[in-house]
């Protein structure tokens, strides 16, 4: 050690990299698996912002209503179909905030249609915080803030309107409430049955084994879209939009689980030899806690990357089912029964922005492929 004029103190020793290396080596097989995790997590850019933004699209909501400018289903008789509108800044070279045209419909004599003209002669400037259709916060506390609202006299559409005078930003943002929702329903019902039955048959094996593999046989060898139909079908059409939208979670569920309790079950099957299982097993545990405390943990992994992507194929099951008309039902919204209406491909193609519902479902099913992806990478660190 030499002491410097400045009161600090210096090794001597030559600086030896490989040792140096291996500190750094031990360090990160001392770390925690989460940090491990979150390390090699957040390479995957992609991944890290799918993760980014689906955090996003859940945390928003409970909030829907004070975002969306219109009620689900307000209606405007005089602007059916109307096109989106624009948000400008600047009227004649001046800034004047946000504002919108008022739009008024007229009649095109040659297509028989109507069409809206924008008076550019008239800003209306949009309204912030301010008072408009009654909704339920987070579904419990009434309010009728909105976070922005047209202006008097004038319409805000900025997705446009359906075939009814409704705003079609508005039914997306509530429709998520549904379409996102019933993805994490379905995949608790799948992993619930999943986990458990395929455990039971990994860790006991025989005769129970045989059993539950019979099952899975026969409900994997099933059709899956008429199976969809036949239970859509049979619930009561005079049932409430939230007991259909609870039902039609617990049919995608238990349809999924079968390809889940496979996997637990080839997984149990190799690690109930391990020597850890047999000290648990030696030493009086449970069944239940060598399930519970030995075999899932390792497991994990896998099962929170399946999860991230069971769930798009969850939403993608409702929206099919609502777009065939067996799922949820007017007046409830989600993305599907807003695709439902527009399956008319006459009105899409005179009216394109109808077909806009298919956008979200299109980019949150990219969204939690490669959230998976990205999780499935990272989940095992020490792969490179």
């Amino acid at each position: 050690m030499t002491k410097h004029t400045d009161g600090r103190f210096v090794d001597d020793a030559p600086f030896d990299a490989d040792a140096a290396l291996q500190q750094l080596e031990r360090a990160d097989l001392d770390a925690p698996n989460w940090v491990l995790v979150w390390r090699k997590f957040k390479t995957h850019k992609l991944g890290l912002i799918s993760g980014v933004f689906l955090l996003f699209c859940y945390l928003m909501l409970p909030f829907a209503g004070f975002i969306a400018p219109y009620g689900p289903n307000e209606r405007n008789g005089e602007h059916l179909y109307a096109p989106p509108q624009s948000i400008n800044w600047f009227h004649d070279g001046s800034f004047i905030g946000p504002y919108v045209y008022p739009i008024v419909a007229e009649a095109d004599l040659e297509t028989f249609q109507w069409k809206f003209v924008p008076d550019t002669e008239d800003p209306r400037p949009i309204r912030f915080f301010c008072e408009g259709t009654e909704y339920r916060l987070a579904g419990l506390v009434k309010s009728d803030t909105h976070l922005f609202c047209a202006p008097e006299g004038a319409t805000l559409f900025l997705w446009g309107s359906d075939r009814l005078g409704r705003d079609v930003f508005s039914r997306i943002l509530y429709g998520a409430q549904l379409s996102l929702t019933v993805g994490l329903i379905g995949i608790s019902v799948s992993f619930t049955l999943g986990i458990f039955f395929g455990s039971i048959a990994g860790y006991f094996g025989g005769k129970i084994d045989w059993v539950i593999n019979r099952v899975i046989e026969v409900l994997r060898s099933l059709p899956e879209l008429p199976l969809w139909l036949a239970l859509s079908a049979a619930v009561p059409s005079n049932w409430s939009p939230v007991a259909v939208f609870f039902i039609i979670s617990i049919i995608l569920g238990i349809l999924d689980w079968p390809g889940l309790a496979r996997s637990v079950r080839a997984k149990f099957l190799s690690l109930r030899e391990e020597e850890y299982v047999r000290a648990a097993e030696m030493m009086g545990a449970s069944s239940g806690r060598v399930i519970r405390k030995h075999l899932l943990p390792n497991f994990m992994s896998h099962l929170i990357a399946s999860a991230t992507l069971s769930i798009p194929a969850m939403i993608l099951g409702e929206t099919a089912l609502s777009f065939l008309g067996l799922g949820l039902r007017a007046p409830a919204v989600s993305w599907g029964v807003m695709l439902n209406d527009a399956q008319n491909l006459a009105s899409i193609e005179i009216y394109p922005w109808t077909a806009i519902p298919m956008l979200p479902i299109i980019v949150i099913v990219l969204a939690f492929n490669f959230l998976g992806d990205g999780l499935r990478d990272s989940l095992d660190p020490y792969q490179q």
